[in-house]
């Protein structure tokens, strides 16, 4: 049976009215979703160094990267049932002392091992962040203001990389594998206590008791029935798979391409991270803007947009010799200037599915860009030590890998949004009306 809109659902609806508490309570959750952010980038700024730690090769480094997104792609369905069920302060509390507890055995091991764990761990705490804000907003925001807040969530969350790319290297530099990341770990519980203190469900003092009740008369097999049948959220995982470049070159593979590839500095490097992290929150407010009045047209947008992307990736790989600094900067205003629109899913996704499963039916949008980014990232590795064949990567070698693991998975998300668009409007044409 068709899922009834948000509207029908029995949780109070936020005012009309953007209060200064609503705003508190997000600026909080933002916070965590900062750490995220932090958490999950950290590695990428830090792989040549994580190399010759654990002296290991890239197809080795990429694990760390396909195990954290592997992670973190298979527990958004589960964490999504959490935070419907617990509610996203708590599960916001419990992820930052996860990533806490991660970053320091990160930081204290030569293992790796050891170190594969502590990325499993970050994975799943890195899971409980982007949800659990999507889960705070339609009971904070007034729902015509959501699809604005939901980019200046994605956006600001890239303040997390700008800490990665410009102090956390800073003091990788200046002090070392172990107190950067010891630190980092440090800072997850200061925020931890800070979403506590500041963070509530609901405006409602005594938050969702029917809503909880409903909840669980249904269970968790009718729960993921009612996700896992929903065209709106296939269509949201496809639009987030499509866009996945900007993960793969942010979390892991953007600096050895830089440095390794195209002989850049590890300063210009960091700088053009910081390029990227400013034009990703510069263009959410444009892209919340496109999104509200996108509307229907939303996968679509997503289509000329991931084609943009990949048409200036293969500009950016055509030529013989390696590019410079100017086309890697060029390429870092398009890349995050398009990248947003794969979160216009998780807008229809609010509108489409019963609010109860909010957060259970994001989780299942969200998993589509770092499946992506998972099954991308590890085979770039495995092409560039192919390619090498033990030798130093090259930037023949980044274009080989680059060129095969990305667009093939490219080509895989396109045909699976136009299915799931086609779905999606048959879906609507049965739909009883209002």
């Amino acid at each position: 049976m068709p899922v009834t809109p948000t509207s029908s659902t029995p949780a109070a609806r936020p005012a009309d009215r953007l209060s200064a508490r609503a705003l508190t309570v997000w600026g909080a959750a933002i916070l965590a979703y900062i750490l995220a952010i932090t958490g999950r980038t950290s590695l990428g700024v830090a792989g040549v160094e994580a190399m010759d730690h654990f002296d290991i090769s890239a197809s080795r480094l990429a694990v760390f990267s396909s195990v954290q997104v592997g992670v973190y792609a298979c527990a958004q369905i589960p964490m999504g049932m959490l935070i419907d069920r617990f509610g996203p302060r708590r599960m916001l509390v419990v992820g930052a002392l996860m990533m806490g507890l991660g970053q320091v055995l990160l930081g204290a091991t030569g293992s790796y091992p050891v170190a594969i764990l502590a990325r499993v761990i970050i994975g799943s705490a890195d899971a409980t962040a982007f949800l659990s804000v999507m889960r705070i907003l339609p009971a904070w925001i007034p729902m015509r203001k959501t699809p604005l807040f939901t980019q200046l969530t994605g956006g600001l969350g890239y303040v997390g990389q700008f800490i990665s790319a410009v102090p956390f290297t800073a003091l990788l530099h200046g002090q070392g594998w172990e107190t950067s990341f010891v630190s980092l770990g440090a800072s997850s519980v200061l925020v931890a206590v800070l979403v506590w203190l500041a963070v509530r469900d609901t405006p409602d003092p005594t938050p969702g008791v029917a809503e909880t009740a409903a909840r669980e008369k249904l269970g968790i097999g009718r729960i993921l029935a009612v996700v896992v049948r929903h065209p709106a959220c296939w269509m949201g995982f496809f639009i987030h798979f499509t866009l996945m470049s900007q993960v793969v070159f942010t979390l892991l593979w953007g600096k050895p391409l830089m440095t390794l590839g195209m002989g850049l500095s590890d300063g210009q490097a960091s700088t053009v991270l910081v390029v990227n992290m400013v034009v990703s929150v510069l263009v959410g407010p444009l892209a919340g803007i496109i999104s509200a009045r996108a509307g229907r047209g939303r996968p679509l947008v997503a289509l000329g947009a991931t084609v943009l992307v990949a048409v200036g990736w293969v500009v950016f790989f055509l030529p013989d010799a390696p590019r410079g600094y100017a086309a890697i900067i060029i390429m870092n205003i398009v890349l995050p200037g398009l990248a947003p629109v794969a979160n216009f899913g998780f807008d229809t996704v609010r509108e489409e599915v019963d609010r109860r499963f909010t957060a259970t039916a994001t989780g299942l949008s969200n998993m589509g860009g770092f499946t992506a980014a998972m099954v991308a990232s590890q085979v770039v590795g495995l092409i560039l030590d192919a390619s090498a064949d033990g030798a130093d990567y090259a930037w023949d070698d980044f274009r080989f890998a680059w060129f095969v693991a990305v667009g093939g998975v490219w080509i895989t998300g396109v045909v699976g949004l136009v299915v799931s668009r086609a779905a999606m409007a048959r879906w609507r044409s049965r739909k009883p009306t209002q």
